[in-house]
């Protein structure tokens, strides 16, 4: 049995993604063209099916490798829009946030330093949204559509 290698770089068209080899990096996966949809978070690995990836179909539009990152993390989360409420800053990945916030909804966050995934479910489930270093004023500048996030973790290159 063969298999088709298709450059995920060049991805124009719906792909039916049966499994998936991650050789090198760490990899965003999207649902739609232009990184939109739903993201999955792949490392260096085997991904027989969709299911490992905690995907929710087997159609791939649009993927991005991530930058090596090699400095300090920081990440600062908010209990409600424009950076008010509550406030907690991080360095360390949180595999559950109402353990750690006290609350299960972050509205807004200023990703300091590094690359971050925020999962909607804790313990690394559900969901899964991308961050870059930058400002978000609230969840949908992330992607989601709403404000629940259940845990999160630093984006680290594995050698």
């Amino acid at each position: 049995m063969s298999a088709t290698l298709i450059p995920l770089t060049c991805l124009h068209t719906s792909v039916v993604v049966n499994s998936i080899r991650v050789e090198n990096g760490n990899w965003i996966l999207y649902e739609h063209p232009n990184y939109r949809g739903h993201q999955y978070f792949l490392r260096k690995g085997e991904y027989p099916d969709f299911q490992q990836w905690m995907g929710y179909n087997d159609s791939i539009r649009s993927c991005r490798l991530t930058p090596q990152h090699r400095g300090p993390f920081r990440l600062s989360v908010y209990e409600r829009e424009d950076f008010k409420g509550q406030m907690m800053e991080f360095t360390e990945d949180c595999p559950h946030v109402y353990e750690q916030f006290r609350y299960n909804d972050i509205h807004s966050c200023h990703v300091h330093d590094g690359y971050w995934m925020f999962y909607e479910e804790p313990n690394y489930r559900g969901r899964q949204y991308y961050l870059r270093p930058g400002e978000y004023r609230r969840f949908t500048d992330w992607g989601a559509s709403n404000s629940r996030i259940g845990s999160f973790r630093r984006v680290q290159h594995q050698y």
